[in-house]
């Protein structure tokens, strides 16, 4: 395949996927395969459980429905599409799939970024004014915040895409990566990318860093507030609420700010695909688990369900 710029539009993008060795395909694919599996069956048990137990019926495990089907998509958009390469043939997608992966691969990465600020303000809301947690996190604000999370991403994603798709591509179309990711299809356009970097920059600023700023303050105010508590117990209680999340939130925010907030001329291309990993394919993976074993609530509606299946 070439890897010099020539003189033809690009109709078709060649993955070179996560390795080259042959022996490697049949290893990664059981592997991710088993990813997938287990992402999309612990989301729908998660999501399932809060459905049917009343006890789950809170803003905080609102927040977590949309989570769970949130991973489910985004996984989606990925994982199903490196299969089929790492078992085909012709590890080709077309120009206006690509388009497509990455639109929807991006809208709900950053969709992710958002929810997980506003599960951190729901946590500041509920432990530090409990007494008027019902009022400011009702479920017509709760459904507002979702609805705000979601429509800003995918409007978001549509100008990073559109800006990113209107630049010429005229060869090489080898793409180091398995999907359809905005920084590694830049580095094949024909022209100087400066201006759609910096758009990215400034939508990564706006949708990745300022909810992460939401989630500093957030925490930082629950850790004033809780230091501030007279009953040991009700230390715990309120920091035992929060692990969960903050867990999520280091393992998804670690890599993501360092995937899209730094130039593309440092980073690596082979380093960049497997930091892609980790929040497109194992924090999703994770979420139910983390969410499942580190939170009494949802581990106690888990038992009452398994139990009246028995039953």
């Amino acid at each position: 395949m070439a890897t010099t710029k020539t003189n033809f539009t690009v109709t078709e993008f060649v993955f070179l996927g996560l390795s080259s060795q042959p022996q490697m395909q049949l290893i990664l694919f059981v592997m991710f395969l088993f990813f997938y599996l287990l992402t999309v069956a612990g989301n729908i048990i998660i999501f399932t459980i809060i459905q049917i137990e009343p006890r789950l019926q809170t803003p905080m495990y609102f927040f977590l429905t949309n989570l769970s089907f949130l991973d489910i998509c985004y996984i989606s958009t990925n994982v199903p599409q490196m299969l089929s390469n790492i078992m085909g043939r012709k590890k080709t997608i077309p120009f206006s799939s690509c388009a497509t992966q990455m639109y929807f691969s991006l809208s709900f990465g950053m969709i992710e970024c958002v929810l997980l600020g506003v599960m951190a303000y729901d946590r500041y809301v509920a432990i530090c004014h409990p007494l008027h947690y019902t009022i400011m996190m009702n479920r017509s604000t709760c459904i507002q915040l979702a609805a705000i999370s979601w429509s800003s991403s995918f409007l978001s994603s549509m100008v990073i895409n559109v800006l990113t798709l209107s630049l010429p591509y005229c060869g090489p179309n080898v793409l180091n990566h398995y999907f359809c990711e905005v920084p590694s299809i830049l580095r094949l356009a024909c022209t100087d990318t400066s201006f759609t970097e910096m758009v990215v920059f400034i939508f990564s600023i706006i949708i990745v860093f300022i909810p992460f700023l939401l989630i500093v303050v957030s925490y930082a105010r629950i850790l004033l507030s809780v230091l501030r508590m007279q009953s040991a117990a009700g230390r715990r209680k309120a920091l035992s609420t929060c692990a969960s999340h903050l867990t999520v939130v280091a393992l998804f925010y670690g890599t993501a700010i360092f995937m899209y907030m730094r130039p593309q001329s440092k980073s690596s291309r082979a380093g960049g695909k497997i930091i892609a990993v980790f929040y497109t394919v194992i924090t999703p993976m994770l979420n139910p688990l983390i969410y499942s074993l580190r939170n009494q609530d949802v581990k106690g509606a888990l038992r009452r369900a398994i139990a009246k299946q028995r039953t």
